[in-house]
């Protein structure tokens, strides 16, 4: 799913995303792996907002995604930050055209996670993997199985303030591992609310699965984390997986 009339409204309803603790782990895994690294490749970079906060760190930052309407809001945001990022639109399964390769490839906020099927995530990996230096790291994360079968499946979330009010379902999906959330969502239009629905599919994988598909890819998985904590595993109830993987010579 591309996040299209979504994507106008994204930033507000993720007011509270802990974005600071994503770029906190992308900093402290690229200061224990790759010290050096300045030039940052962030695939699925949505409305920029980890791309932006990371290029005010002084790092070379190029971000992608496939949405050109979170693009555009991207963009929005970039010419308000007084800082230098390259939004473009690409596939991540399909990433080239780029001049020189990165020190470091991120893929934040479960984007791996809308990919349908484990050749598109293959496929992605090797992407990656032709835009890294040697050595270079690639770091992302996703929904563990936890996550998908005892938070998301059955759930409803709603989201209200005085401008926009969000309904969100989650339903299993007929593929394993897998939800569909069906969101509606209302947007104050001078004195009428506006409704949207967006239907959006995640899928993913045992830590298993996803590091044999790194190794097939060339990588070398150097660490997997839970929640955020660079210095602890996984545990069987962490809700988000992060993988370090580097790529070998």
């Amino acid at each position: 799913m591309i996040y299209q009339g979504f994507a106008y409204i994204y930033d507000q309803l993720m007011k509270d995303a802990p974005y600071e603790e994503w770029v906190t782990f992308i900093n402290e895994s690229i200061s224990t792996y790759s010290p050096q690294a300045k030039k940052i490749l962030d695939v699925g970079c949505g409305t920029g907002e980890i791309a932006i906060r990371l290029a005010k760190q002084q790092l070379d930052v190029t971000g992608v995604d496939l949405s050109e309407d979170m693009l555009t809001v991207a963009q929005s945001k970039l010419n308000e930050s007084k800082v230098a990022v390259l939004f473009l639109q690409q596939d991540m399964r399909e990433l080239d055209g780029f001049v020189e390769q990165f020190d470091v490839v991120t893929i934040c906020c479960d984007s791996l996670n809308y990919l349908e099927t484990n050749d598109d995530v293959q496929a992605t990996f090797h992407a990656v993997y032709n835009q890294l230096k040697t050595r270079g790291l690639f770091i992302f994360d996703v929904h563990s199985i936890h996550k998908i079968h005892n938070i998301f499946v059955g759930a409803t979330f709603t989201d209200q303030d005085e401008d926009v009010s969000l309904i969100w379902n989650s339903y299993a999906a007929e593929e394993s591992n897998s939800v569909e959330h069906d969101m509606s969502f209302f947007v104050k239009r001078d004195d009428l609310y506006e409704r949207y629905d967006e239907l959006h599919y995640q899928r993913t994988y045992t830590i298993e699965e996803y590091t044999s598909w790194l190794e097939a890819a060339s990588f070398e998985v150097v660490k997997v984390c839970g929640d955020f904590r660079f210095d602890e595993s996984p545990s069987s109830t962490s809700e988000r997986l992060f993988f370090i993987a580097r790529k070998k010579e």
